[in-house]
């Protein structure tokens, strides 16, 4: 499997895990009565699912976007090549 594939999926089920961190700490601390609603309904399963499911999207983004951002070469110069700008002045235009 090439090394950017494994490294996608890798930082896709860390983004989960984190999602699922976080969806759990929401209920657990009871963020805005979060944890009541859920708790307390029948279908609170649905809410959870959905949270953890757009969170863990979310979360993957973040992660492997980092991943990749770290991948830069350090030694190669950054921005451009420091060229001076050229000025021109405005030449007048005559209008009939």
């Amino acid at each position: 499997m090439p090394r950017l594939i494994r490294q996608y999926i890798t930082h896709v089920c860390v983004g989960f895990v984190l999602s699922a961190v976080f969806v759990s700490l929401l209920i657990w601390l009871d963020v805005a009565g979060l944890g009541g609603l859920i708790l307390g309904s029948a279908e609170g399963w649905i809410a959870v699912l959905m949270l953890w499911i757009f969170n863990g999207i979310v979360f993957a983004g973040v992660q492997f976007s980092i991943r990749i951002m770290m991948l830069a070469d350090k030694d190669k110069p950054s921005g451009g090549k420091r060229q001076g700008v050229m000025h021109s002045e405005a030449s007048p235009v005559r209008v009939r």
